[in-house]
């Protein structure tokens, strides 16, 4: 099993941002691609960014190019998520994930974190 925690959730004013860290254990963490996805109130889990195994390669969905940077470090066995400009809109449960495969769909990722609040206020 890959456990995942999730830290830096928070309460911030719009334009403001946070930097979301997932820690993994228990399992070889350079193994595994990382994603990010997000869920708002009453919203279905929506995919937000994906980093390869390596770090090299990194894609993110529309809504938050550009403003949303995904990075890991294997030594650490710790992705994060840097979050800049933020909206309203992007007030949700984060979670972070890991697969095998390369993948925007949830359901590909075998191990979730429990997720961290993000509130952007406007």
């Amino acid at each position: 099993q890959l456990q995942l925690v999730e830290s830096g959730g928070g309460f911030v004013q719009a334009g403001g941002s946070l930097r979301l860290s997932c820690a993994a254990s228990g399992r070889t963490f350079s193994n595994y691609r990382m994603g990010w996805f997000r869920q708002a109130p009453g919203k279905e889990r929506e995919f937000a960014g994906y980093i390869s195994r390596s770090g090299t390669s990194t894609f993110y969905r529309d809504s938050v190019k550009g403003r949303f940077t995904i990075s890991r470090d294997n030594a650490k066995n710790t992705v994060y998520l840097q979050m800049n400009s933020l909206k309203p809109e992007d007030t949700a449960v984060y979670y972070c994930a890991a697969s095998v495969v390369v993948s925007t769909d949830p359901k590909n990722f075998d191990y979730w974190g429990q997720g961290t609040q993000v509130t952007v206020s406007s």
